[in-house]
């Protein structure tokens, strides 16, 4: 997909503090303003409204139908992944929702990674299914139980790497070559990764997806989320934003438009830290194994040296005594937060048992709960690793353990 993204020559960095970021043309302030505008004076009793070009509006008439706060947001986001445009939305899952909305429609099919989000993961067991939609789970690190499920109605492939909660890849390109001989359209939650460390649309996936409450706020302040694509796919899908209202507000995206201007530093940091506490993890006597796309000891390292710049932040290990790790967790960790989420300046923790989000979110075959076993065993940590410093993180890892 050509891009006319003017941003596309210059650094990471430097697209992350100054695209979307122009100079305020009516009073010329360098940093970006607010515009908490619902509506908006028309002058010109004639200027036309179309949802199709609100990426390119001048002329703006109701927030909920484009924002200039906002469209600043989506332009910086769609030149850090090198596409053309970009719809923001409230949150994350009302941008997984509107994508699936967008595309598939009653007798069509739709495979999707076995292991997702639990917010994804259950839309796709409940609420799509009854719509007459045909979902079918896979492994997705499995290729050829992925071609094996592609049927003549399939649209969309949706997959994430590295996916929630057990840090487990997906080969973006070789899933790019089965949905094109297939005829279809290929989603992408990169989340975990960013695109600091990964940028799907290069890759010839069709639509990348961000929860922008996590790293790209990287505050844990605001909550959005984003669909990146083509302009016209993207023109086509902002109806869903505008009919449906799953808008986000142009405060949380000033938030999360400022957080993203700190990114790839941030990004370097969150995997500085990770290596090194995952390596401590490692060495732990209390813990069984360490998930990290950084170790060596990841079964899918090579792949992620091949497909990820950066390793991010997110850390699942397993423990010897789950449960009462969990709870010292809970009672005496003072640096990290046992609290849900990811992606945040400070450090997050949480324990995810295997029975409990087998039997809510995931509806798996037998195989792929042996598979979601072999990475979590009777359950995970699921840790966020933040920007402290690495010792003070695993000082009060190991002080809490100790206490369990």
């Amino acid at each position: 997909m050509a891009t006319n993204n003017s941003y596309v020559s210059q650094g990471m960095q430097t697209t992350a503090i100054h695209a979307g970021a122009e100079p305020d043309s009516a009073t010329h302030a360098s940093s970006p303003s607010i515009v908490m505008a619902s509506s908006f004076v028309v002058k010109d009793a004639t200027t036309p409204f179309s949802p199709e070009n609100v990426e390119e509006q001048e002329a703006f008439f109701y927030t909920r139908e484009g924002n200039p706060t906002v469209q600043r947001l989506e332009k910086k986001l769609a030149a850090l992944e090198n596409a053309e445009a970009c719809a923001a939305f409230g949150s994350g899952m009302a941008a997984i929702s509107a994508l699936m909305f967008y595309l598939l429609k009653p007798d069509d099919h739709v495979i999707m990674s076995d292991v997702a989000y639990v917010g994804a993961a259950e839309l796709m067991k409940g609420l799509v299914p009854s719509l007459g939609i045909k979902v079918t789970r896979v492994d997705t690190t499995d290729l050829t139980a992925v071609q094996n499920a592609v049927l003549p109605e399939t649209k969309l492939i949706h997959i994430e790497t590295p996916c929630n909660p057990i840090v487990r890849l997906t080969d973006i390109k070789s899933i790019v070559d089965i949905a094109c001989a297939a005829g279809a359209k290929v989603s992408v939650d990169s989340t975990f990764a960013t695109p600091v460390a990964t940028r799907p649309i290069e890759l010839g996936v069709d639509f990348v997806i961000h929860s922008l409450s996590k790293y790209l706020c990287g505050h844990g302040d605001a909550i959005g989320g984003a669909v990146i694509g083509s302009r016209n796919e993207i023109s086509n899908l902002r109806d869903l934003v505008i009919h449906l209202g799953g808008v986000i507000s142009p405060f949380n995206a000033w938030l999360i438009m400022r957080g993203i201007t700190t990114l790839p530093i941030r990004m370097k940091a969150h995997e500085d830290n990770a290596l090194k506490v995952a390596r401590f993890l490692e060495e732990h006597p209390k813990v069984k194994r360490v998930i990290y796309p950084g170790l060596p000891s990841h079964p899918q390292y090579e792949l992620a040296k091949q497909q990820m710049r950066n390793f991010s932040g997110m850390i699942a290990f397993q423990t010897s005594e789950p449960l009462s790790i969990a709870q010292a967790f809970a009672k005496h960790l003072k640096t990290i937060h046992y609290a849900v989420s990811l992606g945040h300046q400070c450090s997050l923790i949480y324990y995810v048992p295997t029975d409990e989000i087998l039997q809510t979110s995931f509806a798996l075959t037998e195989a792929q709960v042996n598979s979601y076993r072999s990475y979590a065993g009777d359950g995970i940590f699921r840790f966020s690793v933040g920007l402290e410093d690495a010792e003070d993180i695993c000082k009060d890892l190991d002080l809490s353990i100790a206490k369990s």
